[in-house]
């Protein structure tokens, strides 16, 4: 495989859509080794990784998220660092500190800042609506800025920087919701299922065996980097911008046009960082599969990880039990390719 680094870009972004569609099956031929089916979650966090999109994913408690995402750092030559987060988590515990030390030569103090496990790559933010909304809040700013603010100074993050947070669905004692404008900072609300049937047998026959497989590194941070900055200047023509903002605009309870459904069960729709987030996740799976044009086939895969937890359905869904995995299906029923 050639580097990145002899592509001048972006002259040879056609070269270089190429290279990363090759990547792409690199990369997931080095997770197989170690994750066992997730084919379609895969898909998701790749693309969220080179569209830049943090993502949220949620699922039951041995579903191996974190051996994914840990597996993924080292494939791709990442620092990863991962969170506990509990209740008594404060805001220095992730961003970090300063420390009072003392010059044993000269006698002096000074206080040094110490790094916290925000400095890194990737980040694996685990039960992160367990912990006090300041230091969500702390966690917010890393996300949108790429930056954090501790004793007064502000750090910037080394890029790539990416937060995959996971949640327990099936445990809601001692836990704080995630604000909708927290929610609204994922790209991607990742649904982790169960596997197959054979899928498990293989995995308990993996992870009951002794030796684990050799990585590969595929891609360093300087390609990805470069190969992030790639999406932006894939195009989209203007009718596939216009179904992404179409399906944004028409889950809005309050906006004309709206399906009657969405006006029943919706207190709240997607906002306007909903269509950018189709649109750059649409260029980003293009790109992944070897195109360079993002099409409205791309739009229409990745709304739903995009949209299902910027629809918040209201006590009507509720008291039915639609979900709002359910309403996005149906809008995307109501909104067919033009």
């Amino acid at each position: 495989m050639r580097s990145l680094d002899s592509l001048p870009a972006p002259s040879e972004d056609l070269a270089a859509v190429e290279l990363l569609a090759d990547a792409q099956r690199r990369i997931q031929r080095e997770l197989a080794k170690r994750v066992i089916g997730q084919q379609q979650v895969i898909e998701q966090l790749l693309i969220g990784l080179f569209a830049k999109g943090h993502c949220l994913f949620v699922g039951v408690p041995g579903l191996a998220k974190t051996l994914l995402i840990s597996t993924l750092a080292d494939v791709l030559a990442l620092r990863f660092n991962r969170i506990q987060f509990t209740p008594d988590l404060m805001p220095s515990d992730i961003t970090g500190t300063d420390v009072l030390e003392e010059d044993h030569t000269t006698g002096k103090r000074a206080f040094r800042f110490v790094q916290g496990p925000l400095f890194a790559n990737l980040i694996l933010a685990d039960e992160i609506n367990r912990t006090p909304p300041k230091t969500q809040a702390a966690l917010l700013q890393s996300m949108a800025e790429y930056r954090i603010t501790a004793g007064g100074r502000t750090f910037q993050l080394e890029q790539p920087f990416l937060v995959f947070a996971t949640q327990n669905p099936i445990e809601q004692e001692g836990t704080y919701p995630l604000p909708e404008a927290q929610l609204d900072r994922f790209m991607f609300l990742i649904d982790v299922g169960y596997p197959s049937a054979e899928e498990e047998a293989a995995i308990v026959h993996s992870t009951t065996s002794a030796g684990q497989a050799d990585l590969a590194v595929v891609l360093h941070p300087e390609e990805i980097r470069r190969l992030q900055a790639l999406v932006l200047r894939v195009p989209a023509a203007d009718h596939v911008v216009r179904h992404a903002v179409a399906l944004a605009r028409r889950s809005r309870p309050k906006t004309e046009g709206a399906p009657d459904f969405i006006t029943r069960y919706l207190a709240w729709g997607a906002g306007p960082r909903a269509s950018q987030f189709m649109v750059l996740a649409a260029k980003a799976r293009a790109i992944l599969a070897g195109r360079y044009a993002a099409e409205i086939e791309d739009v229409r895969a990745v709304a739903r990880p995009v949209l299902r937890h910027r629809v918040i359905p209201n006590f009507h869904a509720e008291a039915e039990g639609i979900t709002g995995q359910q309403i996005v299906e149906r809008l995307l029923e109501a909104v067919p390719p033009s």
